[in-house]
This record gives C-alpha cells, structure tokens and sequence, in this order.
C-alpha cells in the first residue's frame, strides 16, 4: 500500500499531509511505509484517507505496527471493528478513535509556535481540562456504538473489547502524558500546577486529588471516575498514546538530518523524569515507547496484563495491595522534535 503517492489534488490534501511531504522527511516516510507493510486495504479507501484526514489513519497505521511488534495474529475477517486480535494470552478486539478539535478551535496543525504560552509557564490545567472533554467525548461515541452495534457482531462477544484512543485534540496535546486519561477513567488528577506553584509544599512530587466533575464551556458537567463502578464494563481497557505522533518516526530513522529529539522519561516507579536528547538519525525510541494501557476493574472480559506487558509500557491497573502503575521506571512521558529549517511537532 503507497501512502505518500499524490491520488487527490493538493487542494483535498490534510495539512499535515502535505507538511510530511517535505523533501527533508524521506527518511520519516520510509519508517511509515515500513510500518504499513502487510496493512490490508479492507474498504480501497484507506490511502484516500490517510492523504485527506491524516490523523485517524496515521494511528490506525501505528496500531498495526504495534500489534506486530508483538508478533500477534490479525484476522480480518470482519471489516470492524478495526482489529481482532489473535494473543498468547486470548482474543482481543481493538476499536481505533483519535480526540479532535472541538468545532471553532483552532486545530493542532495550525499551532502559531512551538509551544503555547500556558504549557511554557508549566500551567497545565487548561491543556489538561480540554483534554478530558475531548477524549471523553471520542470514547463515548465508541461506548455507544458497542451498544449500538459491534456487541450484535458474531466475532465480539466474551472477548476483551479494548479502545485506543490519540489525542489530536488541540495544540500541545503531546504534553498530557496520563494526566487527563486518569482524571477521567479514575478520577485521579495529577496536579501539576499545584506543585510548580509551590513545590516545597510537595516534597514527594505533584499531588493527586479527586475533581469529582467538570464543567463544560456551556455550563454542563460531567461526572468523573468512569471506571471506578460498572457503567462501562463493556470497555476492557483503553490503549493511549499521546506521542504516537509523526514525532515518533523522528525518533525512529536513521535518517541523519541536523536536528534533534528532546524527550522527557520516567526514571522512578512514583513517576520522577529526566530529560534526555538524541541526534536525529540514531533512533532512540522504539514502536511501543509511551504506550500506556488503562485497564477497567469492572470489566465484563478483563484484559490479561501479559497482553501488552513490555519495557517501556505503562499499565494502570487494579490489585490487591491499591492502585498500581507498572513501567513508570522506564517510560516515554513527552517528546518534542526539532529540525534546523523544518520546525516539526511531537
């Protein structure tokens, strides 16, 4: 399957698409192709797709990737939902969904700087707060649409059904890391602000707090800690990546181009980061790197951990002992990318 051939006038093409088009990218687009390899055209609309939306094709290419890296087998057999996963450990099925731009908001493509002024100053709530609706709302749709119909499909009941969502949702989005997915799965809010405003008031890091709700721009809010009782037990758990982004094929190529890859890391189990740099052109990621699995301790058909355990995966999961958080020792947290003369984001 050719991604990066022209089939639609420039005029249809997504902005991103056109952006990854640059000469200077050909080492990019070859990480890309290389992960679409064996990713079959179901419908004969996918590369259409993928040169006018970009973003939602972009991560349905990554999952595949993924799940290879894993040496699972795909069947696909059925067209949705979008995988069906043979494990070691069982069946899986995986719905695909990206977090947009709400209608009127600047979309993350025509970002005006490199970094917005409020995650410059380490005041992450608004990113934060926008995340959360957004993603709700794409795993709500998904939710739905389980009822509505993928439940009704031969090949779905009794298995683990699992979303994955990319946030896509607004500018900067590669800096939330697992702090709006756990507010609104958990109802756990890591608050960074509190603790950048007054650090020696926090000696063991950011606190986590319980928001109970959040309030919409039109005044409606909504409960959080939607995983902490039964009212989406249909949902196993939900893969998230916020630097599953071009970013990554980046930090994967062996392209050499002068540049550099600036990337914050896990270091301890409780979440302390460091920051590391590499030169564009020696890889310093790999596929599942920032992967972070959210499992639901209500779930009909729980997700088995071993499924996607590996060095660098976080899981969020319930024991015995409380709440834990396996792989934050070593974990991609954020990433940023910068070329001489090519400005890149994620």
């Amino acid at each position: 399957m050719d991604l990066f051939t022209p089939i639609v006038p420039v005029e249809l093409q997504h902005p991103n698409f056109i952006s990854v088009m640059s000469p200077g990218r050909v080492g990019e687009r070859e990480v890309v192709a290389g992960w679409a390899e064996g990713f079959p055209d179901r419908d004969n609309k996918f590369v259409r797709e993928f040169q006018t939306t970009f973003n939602s094709s972009f991560w349905e290419v990554y999952l595949y990737r993924l799940f290879r890296s894993y040496s699972f087998d795909l069947d696909w057999s059925h067209s949705s939902p979008d995988f069906w996963l043979h494990t070691p450990y069982g069946e899986v099925i995986v719905e695909a969904v990206t977090a947009n731009a709400a209608v009127g908001t600047v979309p993350e493509w025509e970002k005006p700087t490199m970094m917005t002024e409020n995650v410059r100053k380490k005041e992450f709530w608004p990113l934060n707060r926008e995340a959360i609706i957004r993603i709700s709302n794409a795993l709500l749709a998904k939710v739905r649409k389980y009822g509505t119909h993928y439940q009704k499909l031969p090949h779905v009941p009794g298995k683990p059904f699992v979303i994955a969502l990319a946030p896509f949702e607004q500018a900067d989005f590669q800096y939330q890391y697992d702090r709006p997915m756990r507010a609104l799965l958990y109802d756990d809010y890591v608050d960074e602000d509190a603790y950048f405003r007054n650090p020696e008031l926090f000696p063991d890091g950011p606190p986590s707090v319980s928001l109970g709700e959040i309030e919409k721009d039109n005044g409606s809010s909504f409960d959080l800690g939607i995983f902490e009782n039964d009212q989406w037990s249909e949902v196993s758990a939900v893969i998230f990546s916020c630097v599953a982004t071009w970013g990554k094929t980046v930090a994967m190529s062996t392209h050499a181009r002068n540049g550099f890859v600036a990337a914050t890391w896990g270091t301890t189990s409780s979440g302390e980061s460091a920051k590391r740099m590499s030169r564009i052109g020696v890889p310093s990621e790999t596929i599942s790197d920032g992967l972070q699995i959210f499992h639901n301790p209500h779930a009909k058909n729980p997700l088995d951990l071993q499924v996607f355990r590996r060095k660098g995966v976080v899981q969020h999961y319930r024991s015995n002992a409380g709440w834990v958080r396996e792989g934050y020792d070593d974990c991609l947290q954020t990433r940023s990318t910068h070329a001489f003369g090519l400005p890149l984001k994620g």
